[in-house]
């Protein structure tokens, strides 16, 4: 029987990024994943989907390419089956990596379904593995709710999850998205953009509720402007043969289409884990800021414990529970500046608080928005639509909140997730010299702006 300081049960980007560092810091590592590593955002979510994103942001490109002054001859055409296969040669190449790191730092690797003994015994492929220390990282998956009709569309291919759509054999000519996630959003421009009709119900007064409203508001003027049609506080009521039927404020109203995205969200995979005694909230596993479980030397990290459905946070959650479970130096989670993203065009990204959240924890705060269209670098790209908004706290003008709508927004966020952790002020930020001509030089007038006027607005 084989023993390891630590058990890693998925392969995702929590559980293998968990299994990499507590390798690196020392301990015996085996990581268990029943597909492929990676994970559901590598697989099959974040670099599929923005692979794809970025497919059909070329196709935008090249259509409006006469606005360059650049001609182009003839019809530009999609090849779906291209789209699908660079899609695919990227995640095998990143898989592929991933093996590679686990190889390289040691981590045995197993391929088959961790089933949880206890807290010390871990069954995979009818071996029974020791360990001194375990950490569940077994992701979540796609909820398929129980609207009448729904399990028999699912099954036919009618209804699909975000994962069949990613192999879909041709675009469909209509697509009806319930849900007005993030999934569901950046699934919308992608379609939209190559030519499909989509629909999306939202059972929410909004879509992307947890957004600032005024990114909100600007977001549903660029969606509209592709073609989609949003119907909010709509709650689907039964689906049969290719329609759709939903219900706003009692009165029934029905779609046609082609093929039905649901992406009403994930829930964790935390079934066959009964025999550890875990303390749950629902079907998340409750977990403390160092991700450990009731259950001593268990620790969960990752959509399983439900705190964020997010990559990067899975990760970070990795970090921490491979560093605590081998005594090293570690800083607890701090859930309160944690960035979100949004991949559509423009993109959405965002960290701390909304101006709603701002105002119901009573704070006295000022915000400050620049709009992109005073940016040379947005006017020189043809990417002018989009603002950024910053919320400072009156008493020391500290950055409480930032949100970007624009062209790269979610490679700019990074800054501001800087400055809310180093408890940065708007004078700091308006300091800090910005290069010119960049898209960032927009951080540096809105912390002007915060302090009183900004120089291009």
């Amino acid at each position: 029987m084989k023993t390891y300081d630590i058990i890693v049960i998925g392969g995702g980007p929590g559980g293998y990024v968990a299994a990499i560092k507590a390798s690196q810091l020392g301990a015996k590592v085996a990581l268990i994943e029943k597909e492929v590593v990676g994970g559901i955002c590598l697989n099959h979510g974040c670099i599929p989907t923005k692979t794809l994103l970025k497919n059909v942001k070329v196709y935008k490109t090249i259509k409006d390419a006469g606005l360059f002054g650049v001609n182009i001859k003839g019809e530009v055409t999609i090849d779906w089956t291209k789209m699908i296969a660079r899609k695919n040669d990227v995640v095998k190449q990143l898989t592929g990596g991933v093996s590679f790191l686990l190889k390289k730092n040691n981590v045995d690797v197993y391929y088959g379904y961790g089933e949880a003994l206890s807290a010390h015994e871990v069954k995979v492929n009818d071996e029974i593995l020791k360990t001194k220390k375990l950490i569940i990282a077994t992701g979540s998956s796609a909820i398929v709710p129980p609207i009448p009709g729904v399990k028999e569309a699912y099954e036919k291919g009618f209804v699909v999850t975000s994962r069949e759509l990613l192999n879909i054999k041709a675009i469909p000519e209509r697509l009806l998205i319930v849900g007005g996630g993030v999934i569901g959003i950046e699934f919308a421009t992608i379609f939209a953009t190559l030519g499909t009709k989509v629909t999306i119900i939202e059972k929410l007064p909004s879509i992307l509720a947890m957004i600032d409203v005024d990114v909100r508001e600007a977001y549903l003027k660029s969606l509209t402007k592709l073609g989609i049609s949003i119907h909010t506080n709509a709650e689907v009521t039964k689906v049969s043969n290719n329609e759709v039927f939903y219900n706003i404020d009692g009165k029934e109203h029905k779609v046609t289409t082609n093929l039905v995205l649901m992406a009403v969200g994930t829930r964790a995979n935390s079934r066959g884990l009964e025999k550890l005694g875990l303390e749950m909230d629902r079907a998340n596993i409750v977990t403390d800021e160092f991700l450990r479980t009731n259950v001593e030397d268990v620790y969960a990290i990752g959509d399983v414990n439900g705190k964020y459905m997010l990559a990067h946070v899975a990760s970070h959650e990795g970090l921490v529970a491979a560093k605590h479970a081998t005594g090293s130096k570690v800083n607890a989670m701090d859930y309160t500046k944690v960035p979100q993203a949004v991949y559509g065009s423009p993109e959405i990204a965002s960290v701390g608080l909304t101006e709603e959240l701002a105002k119901q924890q009573g704070k006295d705060y000022e915000t400050s928005i620049f709009p992109l269209v005073g940016n040379g670098k947005a006017l020189a790209d043809n990417e002018k639509e989009g603002f950024i908004k910053i919320i400072t706290d009156k008493k020391y003008n500290e950055v409480i909140g930032a949100h970007i709508f624009a062209y790269q927004a979610t490679e700019m966020i990074s800054e501001l997730v800087l400055a809310l952790n180093l408890e940065t002020s708007a004078e700091e930020l308006a300091d800090a010299i910005h290069p010119h001509p960049t898209l960032s030089e927009i951080v540096g007038e809105a912390a002007m702006g915060a302090l009183g006027k900004a120089i291009h607005k």
